[in-house]
Parts: C-alpha cells; structure tokens; sequence
C-alpha cells in the first residue's frame, strides 16, 4: 500500500486517532495538512510525521465550530498542495447524556463538531476532490449502527454521519469521488476522559470493554488508522458508501 504524493487532510490530528493516522501515512509517502486546537500537541505530531515521512507536514490550528476556522483549512491546504486527493474528517467531541439530562448546549456542541463542521468542510472539499479524483473517509463510530444508552446525542451525530456517507458516496461516485467510513468501537484515546470520566471511571470503562467486544479488548489508535488509510488508498478503488466496523466484533453483538 503506498499514499507517495497524495495531498491529504487530516482533522483532529493532534491527537488520538487523527495522530496515529498522520503518522501511519506520513510512513506511506502522504503529504498531510494537520488541523487541531492544541498547538503544542500539533507539532509535536508533524515532528513526529515529519520524521517517518518525506515531507514536512503543514499544520492548521482552529476550531471546528468555527465556520471561517474550517473555511482556512481548505483555503490553507490548497494555497500550500495546490491540490486535495484524500479528506479524512476525524475531529469530533463527546458529551455524555441522556434524553433526561443531555441540555441542548451539548446537544449543539456535539452536532456543530460532528455534523455540522464535517458538512462544511466537505462541502468545500468536493470541488478540489473531483479535479483529483480523490476519496472521503469520515471518523464515525460502533454508535452509528447500534443504540446505547447514556450517549444520545453523540450516537444520533454519528447516525447523522453514516447517513451522510452513504448519500455524498451516491451523489459524487459518477464523479470519480468515493466516500466511506470507519466505525470504531471502544478504543484507547482521550476521548472519553475528555467528555468527562475519570480515571478511576474510565478504567472500569476499558475493563468493560473486554465483555462488550468480542475480541475481548479495547481497540488502539493504530488499529483504526490502517483501516482509515486502507479505504483512504486505491488498494479500496472499488469500495463507496461503506461503514467500516473497527470495532473488535462489538456492532454484531446482542445482549442475551
């Protein structure tokens, strides 16, 4: 598998598995343009990039719930590559809830981050993606295609995804452009402890996870990442509107 001069962009790259898949491409000969709100933690991974690959990564510092933050990381990765061949929409927030207490502040917070800014940056995407032919891969997640309860309005933002890979897959395949997605289970990043467990919360989380994925573990960023470049490579040329489960078997498991 080789990515040798695609001009990628990579979303929440500071981090997790935005991070783990800049620096699994970079490896692959991809030139990257990294967004992410943490400046030291962005150039800590284009170092990082920067010396598997053969290029120096551009980072893009901004905030996905900013409209002119994601118009200038189009506008920036295309003034720099003159070019777009793969746009991986990765960044996104969780806010843990229910029906009962889930306020419509985080109900915006997560759709503006996970839907909204995707369908923005997407959108400005597309032009450059069918001059280059090129492919989509959004970051979605196993609460895409099953119901759990505790994280409504994250599982309908990641419902909302899927649906939009699906449609945009349909609406630009006659243009040469394929759009997937990847739906990871439990897998060992920030996320949750950013969305508010603690460590002693979030350990028992990853115990649990052993009997809620059939594999019997969590996943790791790196995991996901090979999926992401695999269907992000022409090695997928015939796969479009597909959501991928990274997810150790858990989407195919029911309670008995």
């Amino acid at each position: 598998m080789t990515l040798s001069g695609k001009i990628v962009l990579i979303t929440g790259a500071s981090s997790g598995i935005g991070r783990a898949t800049a620096i699994h491409m970079a490896g692959l000969g991809a030139k990257l343009a990294l967004t992410g709100r943490n400046v030291t933690n962005l150039e800590n991974v284009g170092k990082e990039c920067e010396a598997v690959g053969k290029s120096k990564p551009l980072l893009i510092t901004g905030e996905m719930s900013n409209e002119q933050d994601v118009k200038n990381m189009i506008d920036s990765t295309i003034k720099h590559y003159s070019q777009l061949d793969v746009l991986i929409n990765n960044a996104g927030v969780m806010e843990m809830g229910s029906i009962e207490n889930t306020s419509l502040e985080q109900y915006d917070n997560v759709f503006n981050v996970n839907v909204r800014a995707v369908y923005q940056l997407t959108m400005l995407a597309v032009p450059h993606l069918i001059a280059s032919k090129g492919n989509i891969v959004n970051v979605s997640s196993v609460c895409g295609l099953r119901s759990f309860a505790g994280l409504l309005a994250y599982n309908m933002s990641k419902s909302a995804l899927d649906q939009m890979t699906g449609c945009v897959a349909l609406e630009l395949a006659t243009k040469g452009v394929r759009v997937n997605s990847v739906n990871p289970g439990v897998i060992i990043t920030e996320l949750q402890k950013r969305s508010g467990l603690g460590d002693e919360a979030y350990a028992k989380f990853l115990e649990r996870a052993k009997e809620t994925h059939a594999l019997g573990r969590p996943g790791n960023a790196d995991e996901v990442a090979k999926a992401i470049t695999f269907l992000a490579s022409d090695d997928s040329s015939y796969i479009t509107g597909a959501n991928l489960p990274v997810d150790g078997g858990r989407h195919a498991m029911c309670p008995r």
